[in-house]
């Protein structure tokens, strides 16, 4: 009896090695590589997965970037976004194009709780579960989390739902980057020492 018992877990030990070793193989013979160059595009876009460009998120229209799509469609990267990729891609940087909307300071939904009937209309269409919640509970907004996408805005049947303009304070304030014309400029100091 105890025989047939060890018989049994050494073939299933035989069999889960095999087949552990043949998946692993697999796993290397047929591995797909990503495209790098969608990685980058997807790194400079600002990740609001708001839908305003016409893709579903910023990672499929990194991808379409990548297969030719014009770089001008993403209204909350703005025009630093355009001359990022623009730099990166090698092209000429484009205005951003008004069909998919203007650019805008960054922002994030604010939820006026005292007006929350907790229908959860919010929480389902927020693309980066940015909103907590229950049904018929009151809502609030993680402003960490909240890429001011705008999209909850629109299903609130109560319209208690605000965008607001985030201040710069110590902890989000940062340099802009320099745009290809002020990259250009020379400042007086090596103008002077040019001449001398």
């Amino acid at each position: 009896m105890l025989t047939s018992v060890l018989i049994a877990v050494a073939v299933l030990l035989g069999l889960a090695a095999l087949f552990g070793g043949l998946l692993g193989y697999a796993a290397e013979r047929f591995r797909v590589e990503g495209n790098p160059i969608v990685e980058q595009i997807d790194a400079l876009l600002p990740q609001t997965q708001c839908g305003q460009c016409g893709y579903p998120g910023c990672r499929p229209y990194a991808e379409a970037i990548a297969s030719g799509d014009a770089i001008n469609k993403c209204p909350p990267g703005g025009e630093a976004t355009i001359h990022a990729l623009a730099d990166l891609l090698d092209v000429e940087p484009q205005p951003l194009d008004a069909e998919h909307g203007a650019a805008q300071a960054k922002r994030v939904a604010v939820i006026r709780e005292d007006e929350c009937i907790g229908c959860t209309k919010c929480i389902q269409a927020c693309p980066v579960d940015a909103i907590l919640g229950a049904a018929k509970h009151m809502h609030t907004v993680i402003e960490s989390e909240c890429t001011g996408c705008d999209l909850c805005v629109e299903p609130c049947p109560v319209d208690c739902i605000d965008m607001v303009e985030i201040q710069p304070d110590i902890r989000g304030w940062h340099w802009d980057k320099p745009t290809p014309a002020q990259r250009l400029q020379i400042i007086a100091s090596d103008r002077q020492g040019a001449t001398a």
